[in-house]
């Protein structure tokens, strides 16, 4: 719900951001090489361009700590899991002693 909310909020920040600044801008590229486009595709353009590699590196962070978390929980569960293959219970509990008196 609440990231609903945010989502809606930040589509209509964008939309009144592109509505008052609806004017074309040129990028020189190179020279020569002009490219004229609207100044709201240009900063979703950027915005875009900055968040994207961000965004892949946490995701890329995220796989990689998750693949070793299951690994670890792995590697745990085999060392302490008792053995089913014997059936021998005077191996799973030791004889008691009794001491006699002197």
């Amino acid at each position: 719900m609440l990231r609903t909310i945010f989502y809606v909020l930040v589509i209509g920040i964008l939309a009144a951001f592109s509505a008052a600044n609806w004017v074309p801008v040129e990028i020189r590229i190179w020279e020569g090489l002009l490219l004229e486009t609207k100044l709201p595709a240009l900063v979703i353009a950027a915005f875009l361009l900055g968040l994207v590699p961000t965004w892949l590196l946490y995701r890329a962070t995220r796989w990689r700590l998750t693949r070793r978390i299951a690994s670890l929980e792995t590697s745990l569960n085999t060392r302490t899991s008792p053995s089913l293959s014997s059936t021998n219970l005077d191996a799973a509990h030791p004889p008691v002693t009794r001491s006699e008196p002197l």
